[in-house]
């Protein structure tokens, strides 16, 4: 199979007028890196295959298309995208896609799962299958990359699509996982606020106790690779001047890279609103299985899919301990 000529260092055109510096220099990392096998769960409309599609053009991934093979290309036909070259697995339907595309995973076959045109819990059903599945021992959750105009760099906010209200050790893993991701994008080591709504601890608001627990772990070394902070509000996370007006004294507090929310809906409002009313530019990875999860939303275009692409490339080619052959296994953080 021939994969395209490596792009240059020149600015991309998928990026042009976006104003996204921070996804610029992302897509600049990922130049140097091979494009990782991506299974394409049931990609039977334009907004998958054009997904799928730039993200090859971008040299991200190589896609292996599962779903059924009519019906790809008949969509293929009606978007006007050439599918030449390019690898197919026949599966019947998207239940069958998502379970052919776990067993690919399984294989080491492909290094990647991207979400195409089905339903987020039937992939997910696949994946978090007991015996048949991609589990770990890390529980798995979601992470937002996001590109805001008024923040001078990448603002990971995480758990916002996976665990609705995680308990102390599932929030122990969901912030391992969005730590392995910022190491892997060369935030080392980022910076971890751990958000409630408000910065000091009272028994009152039971995520502040949380959060203060969860240093004290990464005091233990129970979570390795990054600078823990909380509980601390939102404006204390992201502001230097909030953090200046109430005198915090934090190595995190007004310079976050991860936000994470107390729970599911809070992290789902704070990514939705800094994408919808801040105009940020978005991406997003489910971590915690054998290979990284583009769980793309049918309304996202097509800069958040590649930029997803982007994520699990530079996830795949830079996690810790990763050495080819070993996609199997759990990944672990040094």
């Amino acid at each position: 199979m021939t994969v395209s000529p490596k792009p240059t260092d020149a600015p991309s055109k998928l990026l042009s007028g976006q104003n996204m510096p921070c996804f610029e220099a992302l897509l600049q990392r990922s130049r140097p890196h091979d494009p990782i096998r991506t299974a394409i769960v049931h990609p039977c409309d334009e907004h998958a295959l054009e997904g799928a599609m730039q993200s090859r053009a971008e040299t991200l991934i190589e896609p292996v298309l599962v779903g059924p093979r009519a019906r790809i290309e008949a969509a293929a036909v009606e978007a006007g995208i050439d599918l030449t070259g390019i690898e197919i697995e026949d599966a019947p339907h998207s239940h069958a896609a998502a379970g052919r595309a776990v067993e690919l995973a399984r294989e080491g076959k492909v290094e990647a799962l991207m979400k195409g045109a089905l339903h987020t819990d039937e992939i997910m059903g696949a994946v978090v299958h007991s015996k048949t599945g991609l589990r770990t021992e890390r529980r798995m959750s979601h992470v937002f990359v996001l590109d805001v105009s008024r923040y001078p760099r990448p603002l990971l906010v995480t758990d916002a699509a996976i665990n609705i209200f995680p308990d102390l050790e599932t929030k122990a893993d969901i912030i391992r996982n969005a730590i392995g991701l910022a190491r892997a994008l060369g935030i080392d080591p980022p910076k971890v606020a751990i958000l409630s709504a408000v910065e000091t601890v009272t028994e009152k608001i039971p995520t502040t106790v949380e959060a203060a627990a969860l240093c004290k772990m990464a005091d233990r070394g129970q979570i390795k690779g990054g600078e823990l902070d909380g509980p601390l509000a939102f404006d204390n996370a992201v502001s230097p001047e909030a953090v200046e007006a109430k005198g915090i004294v934090s190595p995190v507090a007004g310079q976050a890279d991860i936000l994470v929310a107390p729970d599911l809906e809070a992290g789902n409002m704070i990514a939705k609103q800094l994408i919808y009313l801040a105009g940020a530019g978005c991406a997003g990875l489910v971590l915690g299985a054998r290979v990284p999860i583009m769980l793309t939303s049918r309304a996202d275009g097509v800069v958040a899919r590649v930029m997803s692409a982007a994520l699990a490339q530079l996830y795949v080619r830079n996690r810790h301990g990763a050495v080819p052959g070993t996609l199997a296994k759990p990944i672990t953080e040094d």
